[in-house]
């Protein structure tokens, strides 16, 4: 059973950064479609989910090296791991986790985080915009270079739990509230008040750059 393959750079274009067609809902199903040995239920979990995985990994702050290296990690545990997951339906926060707890070991290996301000690690915005892409599309649609720039310092002067969680929520298609705690090691109820308060900083942040 194949993994993927890792794309050139770590937050490439389709379908690492964008979902494919793959139902939350049927997620289960293809789950024990891929136990029995369907190829195409593995393809369609891998090309579902990896936005999900890409952006914890991203959310990390991983270099491109480590990036590619947790990814295939992640996808080779859970191609082990396929046929004993207690709740296939919720194979999407497994991931999550694994990749949290993966990125999280690379980070201890290195005892640093690799700071970056280049916008291009964030998701490319999709067609269906989350409040998190609303927020910076609206403002990265008219603007210039300079205006791109302080946008994106703007988001970098934000708390890092707000940087972490916003740049997971922005995968497409949106992860589910558990894949998200599961991610960012985080209650559930927590996450619609931090996800308030953090969107309300980025944007007067925004406001008074902009």
């Amino acid at each position: 059973m194949r993994t993927g393959t890792a794309p050139s750079a770590a937050y490439d274009d389709l379908p690492y950064t964008r979902g494919g067609a793959v139902d939350r809902a049927d997620v289960g199903v293809l789950v024990q479609s891929a136990v029995d040995g369907d190829a195409a239920a593995w393809k369609a979990l891998v090309e579902g989910l990896s936005p999900l995985v890409w952006s914890v990994v991203r959310a990390h702050r991983l270099s491109d090296a480590d990036a590619h290296e947790v990814y295939q990690t992640v996808w080779f545990r859970f191609a082990q791991h396929l046929g004993r997951i207690r709740e296939p339906q919720k194979a999407g926060a497994w991931l999550a986790s694994t990749a949290r707890h993966e990125s999280l070991k690379v980070l201890r290996s290195l005892r640093r985080l690799t700071p970056t301000d280049d916008a291009q690690l964030l998701d490319r915005a999709s067609e269906d915009r989350t409040p998190e892409q609303s927020v910076i599309d609206s403002e990265d649609a008219a603007a210039q270079t300079e205006r791109v720039r302080r946008l994106w310092q703007e988001f970098e002067e934000l708390g890092e739990r707000c940087r972490q969680l916003l740049r997971v929520l922005m995968a497409t298609p949106p992860p589910s509230y558990q894949e998200v705690a599961a991610a960012l090691g985080i209650a559930v109820g927590s996450i619609g008040p931090l996800r308030q308060r953090c969107l309300r900083r980025l944007r007067a942040r925004l406001e008074g750059a902009l």
